[in-house]
């Protein structure tokens, strides 16, 4: 079976990653089953910090990895919290310090419209020129107080009109129909089943 190094220790990025690569018969492996410790992000933009992310697991696993780079955009605050989702209210990460940042910079707002962006890095080897790159969006706007108990990050508050729920009140399965990460995935899915996969390192 293919192997595939997952560069992030994020438990509820690992589930989502590992559910949609099944069919492909593609195992993953989080970078904490190496050793390997996150890299630094210093990058401004997402596909650059998702590309340093999954050069830095391939290099130190000689596996193909396997990078993300994801978060939210808030139109009323120029596109924060982006790059800095996850250590929006500083160190060490927490999910329920940066909700609590962003709604209270959001209170006094009168549009909250906000989308999910991921960008996907696929290298093969560490110095992979031609790496395999895919992204998604997805849209809704934040509310003021939170709903469900699935999902992490800024689920609870990220609101679906169309579906009067949140991102924390879906099933896995609807989520990753069409959240921002599941259609990043599905693109590159796609992408490998077109393609030879032959290439991926298997151990």
């Amino acid at each position: 079976m293919k192997k595939i190094v997952i560069a992030s220790n994020n438990q509820g990025k690992i589930k989502e990653f590992s559910h949609l690569f099944n069919s492909l018969e593609i195992q993953v492996f989080p970078q904490s089953k190496f050793n390997i410790v996150e890299v630094e992000e210093p990058y401004q933009t997402f596909i650059e910090n998702a590309l340093v992310k999954a050069r830095h697991a391939s290099k130190q696993t000689g596996l193909p990895a396997l990078a993300d780079d994801s978060g939210i955009c808030v139109d009323a605050l120029n596109g924060k919290p982006g790059v800095y989702s996850a250590r929006y209210a500083g160190e060490p990460k927490s999910d329920q310090r940066n909700n609590q940042l962003l709604i209270e910079n959001l209170r006094t707002k009168q549009d909250r419209s906000a989308h999910y962006y991921c960008i996907i890095v696929l290298v093969r080897y560490a110095d992979d020129p031609q790496p395999i790159i895919t992204d998604g969006s997805w849209h809704g706007r934040i509310i003021l107080e939170p709903r469900g108990n699935s999902g992490f990050g800024y689920d609870p508050y990220f609101y679906l009109k169309d579906l009067d729920k949140t991102a924390a009140e879906l099933s896995i399965e609807d989520k990753n129909m069409m959240s921002h990460r599941g259609k990043a995935l599905r693109r590159l899915n796609r992408y490998l089943s077109e393609e030879s996969i032959d290439n991926l390192i298997s151990i």
